[in-house]
């Protein structure tokens, strides 16, 4: 069959991985810079296309994945003069941000007064799995819209599940990110709790890990707490605090008290607000550790 013009929007630590899939697996990519122009040169030398705005890769795209930071990005690609949907040109655009699901779900009925389809598309699991074609997406469109992209994101993904309409794959995003930002901020209180009792790391990874309150999450959180690996899991601790606040602003729309979300967005915040908001989410650890008074000696790994 012949393949769709795909464009490609947000080339970070997932959005590259993502986008190599697809040019390796044979489709037709467009793709632009925004600050770094390494991934940009790596697809072209792929067989990708560069262009210079959004609204250039509407007029040539018929599927365009967004993989940017959240709504006010997602928004800022598609409005305007030089966005998306300035082509007037019939497109699906394919949003694999995390973002506002009331965001998502009232732009996704403006552009289709403008022959414009909007599915929410977010991700999970890490930047490896993007490169390894790997991810979990959760999709939220029409049965026909999400058929229509289905090949494109198996590019990328090794589990898609449709979710419903669009919104909700954002909205199940959010659900997905609250329960792993609640194990990180979990674990980092914990661990601090067991250091103030004398209990190492590594004491407590050895009661944890293999029992029932393992799972690779925490494997992925401890490759940092133990090892120092920075690479663990590469998702920032602004961008949890971002998602979070998606969260509790869903919450508010919905009526409904969720005093645990506030505490979770509560960890994020104070590591936000005193400079910690590029550091990695199981640095949140070490954090925690420091404000109770814990510090790491040379050579030694904390929690």
């Amino acid at each position: 069959m012949t393949k769709a013009n795909v464009g490609f929007i947000g080339l970070g630590l997932m959005g590259q991985g993502m986008a190599t899939n697809i040019v390796k697996k044979g489709w037709p990519l467009a793709v632009m810079a925004h600050r770094n122009r390494v991934p940009v040169e790596a697809l072209v030398a792929e067989g990708a296309t560069e262009v210079k705005t959004p609204r250039e890769m509407a007029e040539r795209s018929d599927v365009i994945v967004l993989c940017v930071t959240g709504s006010p990005e997602v928004l800022s690609v598609i409005e305007g003069g030089e966005g998306i949907a300035a082509a007037g040109k019939k497109v699906t655009i394919v949003d694999c941000s995390t973002a506002d699901p009331s965001v998502t779900t009232k732009l996704a009925e403006d552009l289709a007064g403008r022959g414009i389809t909007l599915i929410d598309a977010p991700l999970s699991r890490t930047p490896a799995d993007a490169a390894a074609g790997t991810l979990d997406v959760m999709v939220g469109g029409a049965e026909d819209d999400v058929r229509r992209v289905w090949p494109v994101l198996e590019c990328f993904a090794g589990r898609i599940i449709h979710t419903g309409p669009t919104g909700t794959g954002h909205t199940m995003k959010l659900l997905n990110n609250f329960l792993a930002m609640g194990y990180a901020a979990l674990y980092s209180e914990a661990l601090m709790l067991g250091r103030k009792a004398g209990l190492t790391p590594q004491v407590f990874d050895s009661v944890i890990r293999g029992g029932r309150m393992d799972c690779p999450f925490y494997q992925t959180f401890f490759r940092w707490v133990l090892e120092r690996d920075p690479n663990a899991h590469k998702f920032a601790i602004r961008n949890a605090f971002k998602d979070m606040s998606y969260l509790a602003a869903f919450a508010n729309a919905s009526g409904a008290a969720n005093p645990i979300g506030a505490a979770v967005r509560n960890s994020f915040a104070h590591a936000v607000g005193t400079g910690h908001g590029e550091d990695y989410v199981p640095m949140l650890s070490d954090f925690i550790a420091e404000a109770n008074g814990i510090k790491r000696t040379e050579g030694e790994k904390i929690g």
